[in-house]
Parts: C-alpha cells; structure tokens; sequence
C-alpha cells in the first residue's frame, strides 16, 4: 500500500430580501456524486459516496438463478458514441431473496474491443450519482478509456433503478424546471414534503425501494459477468461508482482482477455528515494555494478573510438579483444568501477550470458583482445531467443517513455555515422514503487483495483524499494517487488518464 502526489456582463439590479420557509424536506445543492436538473424546488445533486450474496436487512440471499438466462446482445447505435456497439437487457428479480415477483431488465451495452484477439477480462464502468445511467455516460467516457478498448471490451450496465434498467422516477421528479423554481432553488434547496409523498406512493405502484441498495446492485452486475461469459473483469468507478467497486470487490473477489476508483466514498462515509466540513477543507487549501502563490496573493490578498466576511454580509442581509434563465432568455429574480453562495463556491469546485476562477469570483462579489459568480453557477442548476433521485434516495437513506446519529449531527453543527441544517435536510427526505435495513458488517472496511489504482483530487470537495486513505488501508495490493490541483473527478485528467 503505498500513496503518492503527481503533479498535474451585468446581470441586473440587486436588492435586499427575505424569504419566508415552509415545511420542507430540504436537500444540499452538492451532495454525492452527480447532479440533475433543478425539479419543483430541487437542484443539483452533485457528486457524492460492497462474495456472492445478497444482503437485505439480515437475510442473506442467494444469487439470481443458478443457470444464467440468455442474454442476446445486438448491433446498436448510441447517441454521442461513434463507434459500433453491442445492446442487450438481461432480467434480474426485484426482490433477490425471493426470486419470484417482479422483475428488472437491466439495459447493457459492450463496446466491443478493436483488437481481433481481446484480453479475456473486460472493462466494467460504475456510474457515479447515485442514480446516473452508466450507459448515458459511455460517449463522454471513450476517450479517456481509448487506450483500454484497444485489447478490452468495455461494458456499461445501468443500475437497478437508472436509465434503461427500471428507472424509479415520478412526475415530479420528471417535470420541467421553470423560471420561479430555477430562482427558488438558488435560495434554500428543497423539497415540499407533499409532492415527496405523493411521488412515493406513484413509484410504489411499480417498484420497491428498499430492493435498490449498492449490494443488490453489485450482485445484478455480477449476473451480467457470468451472462456475457466473463470469467474475471476489471472495474472502473468513479464517486459513487467507487462504493459499488468495493462492494463488488468484497462480494465477489474472485471476479475482480483490477480496480481503478476515482473519488473514494467508501461504506463508511455517512453523507451528508462529512460533507460539508469535506468542502469547507478544500475550499481552504485552495485558500492555502492562493496565499502561496505570488501572483495569487498579489492579485487577491487576505482572500479567505474576504469570502468569510462576504458570507457573512450575505447571511445577515441576503441579495435578491434580476438575471435571465441560463436556457430560455427569460427574466428570472433570485435571492442569494450566505449559505448558497458558499454551497455553489463548492459546487464549481467538481470543475478544476471552475475552480481556477474561484478566488477572481469571490473578490468580485466580494466588490458587489455577483455577475462571474452567477454566470458559474445558474447553468449548473439547470444543467442536463440526470440523476435519478429515487435510486439516490433508496441508496443514500438505508447507507448514509441510516448510520447518522443524533450525536454526530449535533458535533457537525459548527461544520462550516450550513452547519447541522445540511444534515437535516437530508433526513427530513429519508423519513419519507423507505430504507432497506442493511447489517452493521455491510459498513465494515472493505478489504481485498486485488490489484487496485486510488485516484483523489486534492481540491475536490466531496470526496478528498482522506477517504482514499481509509480505503487504502483495507487494500493490500493498492496504491493511491492525489493529482494536486484536481476536483471531484478530475483526478482521472491529464497525465493520470495515462495511468
């Protein structure tokens, strides 16, 4: 085990106002993993953090069917892949303990290797989130696998209750964002606790929550293996995707002959409890960069003093800003307070190039243009990424928030300025959604043998290196690499793409 560095216009008037709250389940603007549209009060989710068993509450609960059904896989197309590929859907039981009931096609797509004689080990990609479709990610994912296609097939498999593979959503989760709900996400982020409810019971109809946990899901991933008639794979993962490569690693070890995982967020992680002091850490080494920098420090002096006391002022007296939606042209008003600037400082901390205009952001609000900083982050809110928030809730609820105590919120309490709230906000959630009731050793350091690559930004806000270290430590054949400079999924950029 060993860890090394590498190197690597105007927007309108402004004015002051409150707003008034109401009972809400309110969510963090960069919680785990990956981020999807802003619906009716919700924005981005941003990533944000397990052998051949199944665990549901303490049942332990045997693999699909003993004979594999067949799986047909057919010449495809996909948008944003030039390249051919191959599609397919194997069925997987909802509800793995009983094997009868309701079942799941999981939508698969292999890119077939270039070579004529391919390694007989694949590529398996682990879509972050959670709730991101892997095979929506397979265009944006070829160029930085090229290399590994050449002598491998890479495999996209989306996870139970993504994408193509049962796809636990609602109207509400799926209805348009519009002008007042894209300016009432940058205030508070949340949730009428009504429309929560309302959505449950419509995903009810067709799907169990609790049967969508990262262990259920690993064990689906393994039926795609024996199906497509892999002996042994290589994993690739990033954020989130990181957890469900562990727990594949520790349910199944002797399928795993590499891992790759970028943004550690290991069973043990607990979000939102670490999230926000996560955030705080990095914002203040970018702090720490810029003072030891002479062109940073000459162009922006005392610059954490200056963000502290801009929060402050924001919190105290919040700005109410006349700016157009960042898709229509249309006017939009938003009401900016200390909490979300701070909360979106961090989310364009997942972009190193974003993150580069940090200190130039701050000291411009900081002189009373919120322009740089609104030209930043009202895309992001709006953004087309899709994150499926049923799967996210079924996972982050019965792993996460399940293991939080009272105790542990109230020690985050002073946790940076959202404080205990970016705790509370996610529980009010989780006490809506049904949680599968996972063992204690499910959260249990995953340990294995298999060769495998750590990947942490040094600056990245929810997964930093620290967590690469914890799961190093139960990793006896690994190796852990923090790029300096790199945010959540940067890490992968540049010379460590090579690797």
């Amino acid at each position: 085990m060993s860890t090394a560095t590498v190197s690597s216009g105007a927007f309108g008037a402004m004015r002051r106002d409150r707003t008034a709250t109401r009972d809400r389940a309110y969510t963090p603007s960069t919680m785990l993993y990956a981020k999807r549209p802003a619906r009716r009060g919700w924005t981005a989710w941003r990533g944000l953090a397990l052998g051949a068993t199944v665990v549901l509450g303490a049942t332990v609960v045997a693999p699909f069917a003993d004979a594999q059904p067949a799986l047909n896989l057919e010449d495809c197309r996909l948008d944003g892949v030039s390249v051919p590929a191959r599609c397919g859907s194997l069925p997987v039981h909802e509800d793995r303990l009983v094997r009868d009931g309701r079942t799941i096609d999981l939508k698969i797509v292999v890119i077939p290797a270039v070579s004529d004689s391919p390694e007989p080990d694949p590529l398996f990609f682990l879509a972050g989130g959670p709730g991101q479709a892997a095979t929506a990610l397979a265009g944006p994912m070829l160029p930085l696998l090229a290399e590994v296609r050449r002598t491998r097939d890479l495999v996209f498999v989306d996870q139970r209750g993504t994408g193509g593979s049962g796809r636990m959503t609602c109207a509400f989760f799926e209805s348009e964002v519009d002008e007042q709900q894209l300016g009432e996400s940058l205030q508070v982020e949340s949730l009428p606790l009504d429309d929560l409810r309302e959505c449950l019971a419509e995903v009810e109809t067709v799907a169990d929550p609790r049967r969508y946990t990262t262990p259920v899901a690993m064990d689906d991933l393994d039926d795609v293996r024996a199906a497509l008639g892999y002996e042994t794979l290589n994993l690739y993962g990033g954020s989130y995707g990181t957890r469900a490569g562990l727990v594949y690693m520790r349910r199944h070890p002797e399928r795993v002959r590499t891992a790759v995982l970028d943004g550690l967020a290991p069973v043990s992680m607990r979000l939102p409890l670490s999230i926000n002091a996560d955030a705080h850490r990095a914002l203040d080494r970018l702090f720490d960069d810029c003072a030891d920098d002479a062109n940073c420090r000459e162009a922006f002096p005392d610059l954490a003093q200056t963000f502290a006391r801009l929060i402050a002022e924001l919190e105290a007296s919040p700005l109410e800003i006349d700016t157009m939606h960042p898709r229509t042209g249309e006017p939009l008003t938003l009401t900016l307070a200390g909490a979300r600037f701070a909360g979106g400082r961090r989310g364009v901390r997942y972009s190193p190039t974003l993150a580069s205009l940090v200190p130039w952001t701050i000291a411009r609000a900081a002189e009373g243009d919120f322009a740089p900083y609104l030209a930043q982050i009202v895309p992001l809110l709006d953004s087309g990424e899709v994150l499926n928030l049923g799967m996210f809730f079924s996972v982050i609820c019965a792993e996460d928030v399940s293991q939080i105590a009272d105790g542990d919120a109230a020690r985050r309490a002073a946790d940076g300025i959202l404080g205990r709230l970016l705790i509370d906000m996610t529980a009010s959630a989780c006490t809506i959604w049904p949680a599968a009731d996972l063992p204690a050793a499910y959260f249990e350091p995953v340990r294995s043998d298999a060769p495998a690559l750590l990947l942490s930004g040094a600056l990245d806000p929810v997964t930093p290196p620290r967590w690469g270290e914890e799961v190093l430590a139960g990793l006896s054949n690994a190796r852990h690499v923090v790029a300096p400079g790199a945010g959540h999924g940067g890490s992968a950029r540049g010379c460590a793409a090579a690797v």
